[in-house]
């Protein structure tokens, strides 16, 4: 599950194929066929993901990266379908890197697009912006699938591209640019996953582990964290926190560092000793992974509000349970201005 909110103001429903027009291209084809177009909400969904890659050229001028379908004979960003219970974050930074040749880290959320599949399907297309340093592109690895790359400015994507609803995606991008909220490092909040029940734990809180389906969501953190891949973990020392990270450290290597404020321990005799950890860290500039407890949220969110724009800080879950076991939560810090401009959310299957 995926739940994006941005600094702008909340983008209007997502349009179907072909943003431009009342019926949308799909709607177009159908009509002119003499078939029905069936609403989209009954037919059967097929689940892809994708992403707006961009960089600075030389001039300081925005650049995006187009792909060329040899099958569809059409321009269109990267993207590409599912694979089983792959998370979406996990799936776009696959399919573009099996695309175009690039490994990228996604920046914030972008407007979804929703549409008809001919009469048979809907498909749902869930967009993040990823920032390339440069403008090298390899040859793209799979030519039967994408023959083709160009970067391109803004102008030329708007003009070159096949599919009109693809547009809504390049909108805002453009607008993020426009606000600052473009060029962003990810903080990443961490609620362990689920625990074994504390009434039936009758040793030490800090050593109460985490049940089967935490595990299971622990297993499922890898996959879904090589969408931001933060090399710096930082967590409560207490067993279901660490417990929920190891799978993680133990796939890339990340460093861990505990810190006992993050335990709900040390939050109940300092809440400020969080709320200082968690300006400390919006100030690095450096991608980061943040694993705590229920009752620590309400502080690490409240620090984070704290360093965001208006519409994000409103954006940020007020209500007790604040996340879910094993949800993760990650926030955009803006490069130029250490403001959070952007957060999503994620949810950890347990089973």
């Amino acid at each position: 599950m995926v739940s994006p909110a941005t600094a702008a103001a909340p983008h209007p429903p997502d349009p179907p194929d072909g943003a431009h027009g009342a019926r949308g291209w799909q709607g177009e084809r159908a009509q002119r066929s003499g078939q029905p177009h069936p609403p989209a909400g009954s037919l059967p969904l097929v689940r892809a993901a994708g992403a707006l890659c961009w960089h600075r050229a030389p001039d300081g001028g925005l650049r995006v990266l187009l792909v060329h379908r040899p099958r569809y004979r059409d321009w269109s960003w990267p993207k590409g379908k599912l694979e089983g219970e792959e998370p979406p974050a996990a799936a776009a930074v696959r399919e573009v890197e099996e695309e175009t040749g690039l490994r990228v880290h996604l920046g914030p959320a972008l407007p979804s697009a929703r549409y008809a599949l001919g009469v048979d399907a809907t498909k749902e297309v869930s967009y993040w912006s990823a920032h390339v340093p440069s403008g090298a592109v390899p040859p793209p690895p799979r030519p039967d699938e994408v023959d083709r790359t160009a970067w391109v400015t803004p102008e030329e994507a708007d003009a070159r591209l096949t599919r009109r609803g693809d547009r809504v995606q390049l909108r805002a991008l453009l607008e993020a640019d426009r606000a600052g909220a473009l060029d962003t490092w990810p903080l990443v909040v961490v609620r362990h996953g689920h625990a074994h029940p504390k009434t039936a734990w009758g040793r030490s809180d800090d050593e109460r582990p985490l049940a089967a389906p935490g595990r299971r969501q622990a297993a499922r953190l890898p996959e879904l964290l090589t969408a931001w891949a933060p090399r710096r973990v930082v967590s409560s020392p207490w067993r279901r926190c660490t417990t929920t990270v190891e799978p993680y450290l133990q796939a890339t290597g990340a460093k861990l560092k505990t810190r006992g404020r993050l335990s709900e321990d040390g939050h109940r005799r300092d809440p400020a000793k969080v709320t200082k950890l968690v300006a400390k860290l919006l100030g690095k500039d450096r991608p980061v992974l943040l694993c705590t407890h229920r009752p620590v949220l309400p502080t690490v969110l409240d620090a984070i509000a704290a360093h965001s724009t208006d519409g994000v800080a409103a954006a940020l879950p007020h209500h007790d349970p604040y996340l879910g076991p094993g949800e993760v939560l990650v926030a955009h810090v803006a490069r130029g201005t250490g403001r959070v401009v952007a957060v999503e959310r994620h949810a950890l299957p347990s089973s």
